[in-house]
């Protein structure tokens, strides 16, 4: 579940990132201090829990002060839209999907909110400029994508069984069995969509991530410690690395 709390330590991390240059300008590094990690996930398949458990893993293994390791997922639009400067009612209108096109056109001709595309550009920029600075887990929004030209940044994509992300959906937001079959078919067909439309990717190519775990097969602690113990040895807790900085 999204929390306050979880927001305020999103704030606590941007704020011990970027106090001493003072502005967003700040998070146009060269260099990243930091690895970081993207998770894209089938609906259900516990990339919440698992956010959560690998920041825990990794900031008891990798040591270096603050910022703590950090999980950015539906929390990500909140940062945006400061990040940003954009009213919070732009928050419903920028979902992993995106709004019909006949609306998206009326409500720009009606100066009622910014284009969907243009929406998706500054969310690709926070993400950037997040995963640029490091010790940040971000899941969706097309962030392996975004991030692909960055040489710090480690990128999962975690799959399981219709059956166990049913149930998991169920335990996890406490539905019933309609509900989440429901609510897992319309998520896992707006993220399609939302990469497909937005970055001309299809979300289940492999070779966009360099692993793919099954959390049918491994619990939640396990897939926690795989990506914690490779993000480890192929970076370290902090190793600087030269990351481009553009994206096409």
């Amino acid at each position: 579940m999204h929390t306050d709390a979880a927001f305020e330590k999103c704030v606590s991390y941007i704020d011990s990132q970027f106090q001493a240059a003072g502005n967003v300008d700040a998070l146009r590094a060269d260099r990243c201090s930091n690895p970081a990690i993207t998770i894209s996930r089938e609906t259900g398949a516990g990339a919440i829990t698992v956010g959560e458990k690998l920041a825990a893993y990794l900031d008891a293994r990798s040591p270096g002060g603050p910022p703590s390791w950090t999980v950015f997922d539906k929390n990500l639009v909140e940062m945006v839209l400061e990040d940003h400067h954009l009213p919070k009612r732009l928050a419903r209108f920028m979902p992993e999907d995106r709004c019909p096109e006949i609306e998206d056109i009326m409500a720009e001709v009606l100066g009622l909110r910014p284009p969907s595309r243009a929406l998706v550009d500054q969310i690709a920029e926070t993400i950037l400029h997040l995963a640029q600075r490091g010790r940040v887990i971000l899941v969706g929004r097309g962030a392996s994508v975004i991030t692909r030209k960055l040489n710090n940044v480690l990128h999962v994509r975690l799959v399981g069984s219709w059956e166990k992300r049913v149930a998991q959906v169920q335990q996890f937001y406490g539905m019933d069995a309609q509900s989440a079959m429901a609510f897992i078919r319309k998520n896992d067909q707006g993220r399609r969509r939302y990469l497909q439309m937005y970055f001309h990717q299809h979300i289940d190519n492999p070779l966009l991530y360099h692993m793919v775990l099954n959390t049918d097969l491994l619990p939640f602690d396990d897939v926690a410690r795989i990506i914690g113990d490779t993000v480890l040895q192929q970076f370290g807790a902090g190793v600087p690395a030269r990351c481009p900085s553009g994206r096409d």
